[in-house]
């Protein structure tokens, strides 16, 4: 008989157990180590918004199952904007939080949502946990449960067990077998490529330099200044969340060092700007930037341009820069598909958003097929 336990700290299972049914090619967010850190920062549970509500299946004792969950008592921090799904719900008398949701937090990056052990049948499986999703929504009461940033077969498999897919848009380097720099640039149109060349050059004229963190780097003194680099960033703009604090970045760098890719921008020997980047396997992820100068193109550098270079010469197969952003597009970023499933219990509710994610996902499809906004005049 299988058992469902719903757990309110992922230490409960052993990180060998977790980490065993990660399949070839796993996001490093799903690593047991990244989502204990999460937890014991602090970045998540207590007044967070992040409340730790874990789903494990077992088969009698031995665990066949698991994914990161849960409750959510607002929308920040997931990158699948659903605010106006709030509102709605408001307006049909219905109380939209907490909801449920299956997500590495504040991650914005595609990959396994429910691990499988490798002795079952993996669509089977989440199957049974689509069911459990529903269940646990139906008894708590809960008005909806999510699963962000699945893997596209991960998507159809919820959606086929009645959740609805969601579509959204990130821009990505493909890497299609560039041999240097030039040789991705030579497949770009001539406008970017000398746009892409003329601001490369920008920070050697301001006396910077640019590189990745070597292992032995990533001490308590560097994780420190990498968290005061992220701060200048989200404090400066009004939506701007410290979703992450400096505990954090200190256990990554003791407990995570082996998947972090920290580039730095440095002048006269001191970091002046940085990129939170993190690297398994043929994909490397962007993720948090920060600078302590204002300098021209220095954001493109660190974030895009070196990230693009690492990849081709590193002969990784994709670089994911992060959330939104057309402005990647024109350096050389191409539009693709990520996936979200969504169960609203509701009937009515449920109704109104399935006819609207309908409409969306032509959109999304369309624009995708298109290549995104062919504009080569954006600045």
């Amino acid at each position: 008989m299988l058992t469902l336990r719903v757990l309110p700290r992922i230490d409960e299972i052993p990180r060998e157990t977790w980490d065993s049914m990660l399949r070839p090619g796993a996001s490093p967010f799903m690593e047991h180590t990244w989502l204990s850190c999460l937890e014991e920062a602090g970045c998540v549970g207590g007044s967070t918004g992040w409340i730790p509500h874990h789903f494990a299946l077992y088969d009698g004792d031995e665990l066949i199952a698991a994914a990161p969950a849960y409750l959510k008592m607002n929308s920040e921090g997931e990158f699948v904007f659903d605010w106006s799904w709030a509102d709605l719900a408001a307006r049909l008398g219905i109380e939209y939080y907490p909801k449920l949701i299956v997500a590495v937090p504040f991650t914005p990056a595609t990959g396994d949502r429910v691990l499988v052990s490798a002795k079952r049948d993996r669509v089977k499986t989440i199957t049974t946990f689509a069911k459990a999703l529903q269940q646990v929504t139906s008894e708590a009461g809960i008005s909806s449960a999510h699963v962000l940033f699945p893997r596209e077969e991960e998507a159809h498999a919820f959606e086929a067990a009645g959740f609805a897919v969601r579509y959204g848009v990130q821009y990505h380097f493909h890497n299609q077998g560039f041999r240097t720099y030039e040789e991705f640039l030579a497949s770009l149109p001539q406008k970017k490529r000398t746009q892409i060349r003329r601001e490369r050059k920008q920070p050697a004229m301001d006396g910077m330099t640019i590189a990745t963190l070597r292992p032995e780097e990533y001490t308590p003194e560097v994780a420190r200044k990498m968290h005061a680099l992220y701060t200048t960033t989200v404090d400066k703009y009004f939506y701007g969340r410290r979703y992450l604090n400096q505990t954090f970045f200190e256990l990554l760098a003791k407990r995570f060092s082996h998947r972090l890719a920290w580039v730095v921008a440095k002048k006269d020997g001191e970091i002046v700007a940085s990129a939170f980047n993190v690297k398994k396997d043929d994909t490397l992820y962007g993720r948090y930037w920060g600078t302590d100068v204002e300098a021209r193109f220095l954001h493109f550098n660190v974030c895009y341009y070196y990230g693009v270079d690492e990849a081709i010469r590193e002969g990784l197969k994709t670089f994911n820069p992060g959330a939104g952003g057309e402005h990647k597009r024109v350096r050389g970023f191409a539009p693709t598909i990520t996936h979200s499933a969504h169960h609203i219990a509701d009937p009515r509710f449920r109704g109104i958003v399935e006819r609207f994610l309908e409409r969306e996902r032509e959109a999304i499809t369309d624009y995708v097929a298109r290549g995104g906004d062919d504009d080569d005049d954006e600045p």
